[in-house]
């Protein structure tokens, strides 16, 4: 796992990144990883492509793209890339942003940001980089930067948020989505039961699947299994754990039965994937 706090103690990163620098190096240099914390990336000029879950994700010249914390990612191939790479620690991001961008139960992908939207991006960073380098010793030097880093992100959120105009409220099954993703991610080792999600959110197994169901066109309970399977790979490819222990660490006392589940949704076995994604 990678931490901010060992790069900075301000909570967070703003770094501007030009075709000249040896962005494709750095990005090979660290491999494939993952955060403690939230990673924005806002390409102005050029294009890439990132491996997130074991998904390829293209990015293209005014996108914003966004991992969030825990998942496993790494540049493949950056092209004469130009723009902003923003490093944020989870104490620093505001619960309405983090509802947005943890609130899906689909891969996030990149979103094409108008002229005037990467325009509002840019300066903000710029302001908050050009705090962050001078290095000041005032007592209002972090908060001024959280602040424009901040102001950032809920323009981040804006424009990921597909809840549609301001005025438009939600509906209930929409909301309750949002609601079970975020709590999916933080409760996946200890919760694997639709109903335990449900007794969270305060309503029936059956009304939450029917929520569910309505705004994915997938049960409950296959979004829970393929949360607890991506933790495993993650877990498989990134640590030096054994089948079993990993077992233990998502919950199962049987590690055979966890095997067995693994094998069923991956189509090979634990050992096999770790084997075959480090190559």
């Amino acid at each position: 796992m990678d931490h901010l706090s060992d790069k900075t103690s301000l909570g967070v990163q703003v770094k501007p990144f030009q075709r000249s620098d040896s962005f494709e190096k750095k990005a090979r240099d660290l491999g494939a990883h993952r955060d403690d914390h939230y990673i924005f990336l806002l390409l102005s000029a050029g294009s890439g492509e990132l491996m997130v879950d074991w998904k390829t994700i293209q990015m293209e010249a005014g996108q914003l793209f966004y991992v969030f914390p825990g998942q496993l990612h790494y540049h493949i191939r950056p092209r004469q890339v130009e723009g902003w790479f923003v490093a944020v620690d989870q104490s620093l991001m505001p619960n309405g942003c983090r509802n947005i961008f943890e609130g899906r139960l689909e891969m996030q992908t990149p979103r094409l940001l108008s002229p005037a939207v990467m325009k509002e991006c840019s300066q903000l960073l710029s302001l908050a980089e050009s705090r962050y380098a001078a290095r000041s010793e005032g007592r209002l030097y972090a908060p001024v930067i959280h602040s424009l880093v901040q102001s950032f992100l809920w323009l981040a959120a804006d424009i990921y948020d597909d809840a549609g105009p301001v005025n438009k409220v939600l509906s209930r099954p929409a909301e309750l989505c949002r609601q079970f993703r975020v709590l999916l991610s933080a409760n996946i080792r200890t919760i694997k039961s639709p109903s335990g999600y449900a007794a969270r959110l305060n309503v029936s197994a059956a009304y939450l699947n029917e929520a569910i169901k309505a705004e994915t066109g997938l049960a409950c309970s296959h979004w829970i299994k393929q949360e607890i399977l991506m933790e495993a790979k993650r877990l498989l490819y990134h640590s030096e754990l054994t089948v079993k222990e990993i077992a233990t660490e998502l919950g199962y006392e049987d590690p055979a039965y966890f095997s067995r589940f693994f094998r069923r949704g991956a189509g090979t076995t634990a050992q096999t994937f770790r084997a075959e994604s480090r190559r």
